[in-house]
């Protein structure tokens, strides 16, 4: 709470939260809230959770280099992440996860942050792809929507493209190459750290390369990869089942391209929860497509809620089963 970033995500979420409602009549967005089908959540909620196995799959695709681990080990310790990440600001639930990791299988915090970094790289990616895909539906769109304009998306996309495929293509070789990076690494430590830290940081970079051996064989990128896509489909599709408990329809296509957009956009800074970011482009991609702006606020608002409850709720249950104390700090990168 001490934090600058704190409340400088508390200020953009307000800012973000302002422009998404304004101009809206607050008791239509009640009303389309208060009126919806809700047993529509139930098969939303289901797919979700098959997408987060699906997740905790890959993660234990990407750690079987250094251990062994089976899904249903990696599936609480999945849910806890998706928690710390609601909760606490910064995504320190990927921190928060790998130090669980550390502790119930003794897998070094360096080491699976490197396979949670690379997951993440891969989910922006996909993201990235599901605009492109439906990057021809921004054509459709009224310029007086809300939305950013279709060339300014267009740029966004490109831009954000060349940044996560480029990071892939590093860790990639860094994969393929890890002598050569090891080294490279060095030339760096030895020439920019001091004396006393050197040795840690270089432990902690061969740790870390350690976790990207998933990334050596073209195979293993190939699976995770296509693993990340039906994880995003499965996320996809509770968007489509939610949509069925309120009074429009888009298409299939137009809801990848919300989750692309309104997952890019939780990349900011903001309150705990991604409130704002999420809500606020989701709200205005929805209305592009012609829904009155209170069912769009009302669906994306219960939207939110129902991909943040029900994960948040599950992890904290499997961080209290842990022993785990609230505020507990995560040990060090070792």
């Amino acid at each position: 709470m001490k934090r600058w970033q704190f409340w400088v995500g508390i200020l953009i979420s307000a800012v973000f939260l302002y422009l998404a409602l304004k101009g809206m009549e607050l008791s239509k967005v009640w009303e389309a809230i208060k009126t919806a089908q809700y047993w529509w959540l139930i098969p939303g909620i289901a797919v979700y959770f098959i997408g987060v196995w699906v997740r905790a799959w890959r993660w234990h695709y990407m750690l079987r280099p250094l251990k062994k681990i089976p899904t249903r080990i990696m599936f609480p310790i999945v849910t806890i992440g998706y928690m710390g990440n609601n909760i606490y600001p910064a995504r320190a639930g990927e921190v928060l996860r790998a130090a669980v990791l550390k502790q119930r299988e003794g897998v070094p915090i360096s080491a699976s942050l490197a396979t949670v970094i690379v997951e993440r790289i891969f989910d922006g990616v996909v993201m990235l792809g599901f605009v492109f895909l439906n990057l021809g539906e921004l054509t459709k769109l009224s310029g007086d929507s809300g939305v950013v304009g279709t060339v300014s998306i267009r740029d966004v996309t490109l831009w954000g493209s060349i940044i996560f495929l480029g990071a892939l293509l590093v860790f990639l070789l860094a994969a393929m190459f890890p002598r050569v990076t090891e080294r490279i690494a060095d030339f760096f430590i030895n020439h920019l750290l001091p004396q006393k830290i050197r040795q840690k940081t270089h432990d902690l970079t061969v740790r870390f390369l350690s976790g990207l051996e998933s990334l050596r064989s073209p195979f293993e990128a190939l699976m995770i990869f296509f693993t990340t896509v039906i994880i995003w489909l499965l996320e996809t599709a509770k968007y489509w089942f939610v949509m069925h408990a309120f009074p429009f329809e888009v298409s299939f296509f137009a809801l990848m391209l919300m989750n692309g957009i309104v997952n890019l956009a939780t990349t900011l800074p903001s309150a705990p929860g991604y409130v704002g970011t999420f809500d606020a482009p989701g709200i205005a991609l929805l209305t592009a497509y012609g829904v009155s702006g209170e069912v769009a606020a009302g669906y994306t608002l219960l939207l939110h809620v129902a991909l943040w409850l029900p994960i948040t709720a599950l992890g904290a249950y499997y961080f209290t089963r842990e022993g785990l104390k609230w505020g507990e700090k995560p040990e060090t990168l070792e």
